[in-house]
């Protein structure tokens, strides 16, 4: 996976922005502290975004404070930030675009869309919570701040132990990425700002369609918290995940992005072109046949059928026969309303 990395002027100060991939935009908040070089060097960081941008260009921004944009003279404020993302879709040209935000990203991806909902296609969270302040007690907040500024080297020991119970040598290996990210005052700052931050009544002005991820076993940021969130979203789908990872690069990366694939692969694909002969297909197997079955119904070899049903696939950008079954259901749906 190459990125290209380039830098854009926000009024939170210059950010540093990578693109790699190609096709519709997916705007990505990774969360508190990131390095768009380092972070890319982790294997199953890379191995998260590798089916991503093979369908979308993924693009992802240090904010400002982190990783390779300004590192000083900047606006840490949760206002900061969001203006920083709205800048970062400006500098591309971007009409319209899908948003991914995980933890503290998923807050600032929730402002801009409720912001400029004209401009977002979909939206997908993971990890995220409506108000900061629900994420710990006081003292333990209080406490994990007086940490990470007193003792950055602790501070993200003992953060990595939340963000990853039972983390085996590799991942505090990995994650000691998160000291080179940001300096001990800026990275207590950020999640200072997050556990001040409250996007509750954002929430409901949210019109994008949105998947809500949230693994069952998630300590830094609990399961009633997403599925609270997924809720006060008008259009919003809530989606289970076993597993304690709180990081998305981290325990199954497969199943968040196979999930995220799921989501946003029908958004281009009514535009799709396919043939009488595919049209027919797709309705067959939207009526739960299987490949044999078709073939007898069309009175066409197996191997026929078999090549209709993946030339469909491939030309709606799909990865399944449910989700072929959908697209009929909804195109049925589109054409009775019209």
């Amino acid at each position: 996976m190459r990125q290209r990395i380039k830098f854009c002027a926000t009024p939170a100060g210059r950010v540093a922005y990578s693109v790699m991939g190609s096709g519709p935009i997916l705007l990505c908040d990774t969360g508190w502290v990131s390095h768009l070089e380092k972070m890319l060097e982790i294997e199953s960081f890379r191995a998260f975004f590798a089916p991503l941008a093979d369908r979308f260009t993924i693009v992802r921004y240090d904010k400002a404070g982190c990783g390779l944009s300004d590192r000083t003279g900047v606006d840490l404020r949760f206002e900061g930030q969001v203006t920083a993302m709205v800048a970062v879709a400006d500098t591309l040209g971007a009409a319209k675009f899908h948003l991914f935000g995980a933890s503290q990203g998923g807050q600032v991806a929730v402002a801009v869309a409720a912001r400029r909902p004209q401009r977002i296609g979909k939206m997908v969270l993971y990890g995220t919570c409506a108000r900061g302040t629900d994420l710990a007690p006081p003292e333990v907040r209080e406490s994990l701040l007086s940490l990470v500024r007193a003792h950055w080297g602790l501070g993200s020991q003992t953060l990595t132990n939340i963000f990853v119970p039972d983390a085996s040598a590799e991942d505090s290996k990995d994650l000691l990425m998160l000291r080179s990210s940001a300096t001990a005052d800026v990275a207590a700052e950020m999640l200072a700002e997050y556990y001040r931050t409250d996007v509750s009544s954002s929430l409901g002005a949210v019109t994008a369609p949105t998947l809500v991820l949230h693994r069952d076993g998630d300590r830094a940021t609990r399961f009633d918290l997403g599925r609270e969130v997924a809720s006060l979203i008008p259009n919003g789908t809530f989606a289970p995940l076993r597993g304690t990872a709180h990081l998305f690069w981290k325990g199954d990366t497969k199943a968040i992005a196979d999930s995220m694939l799921d989501f946003l692969a029908t958004e281009d694909a009514g535009k799709a072109a396919l043939t009488p002969r595919e049209l027919e297909v797709a309705s067959l197997v939207a009526e739960g046949l299987t490949n044999q079955e078709i073939a007898q119904r069309l009175h066409v070899a197996h191997r026929t059928a078999e090549t209709h049903v993946e030339n469909i696939r491939q030309k709606l950008g799909f990865r399944s026969r449910a989700q072929i079954a959908t697209w009929v259901t909804a195109r049925r749906s589109s054409s009775l309303r019209s």
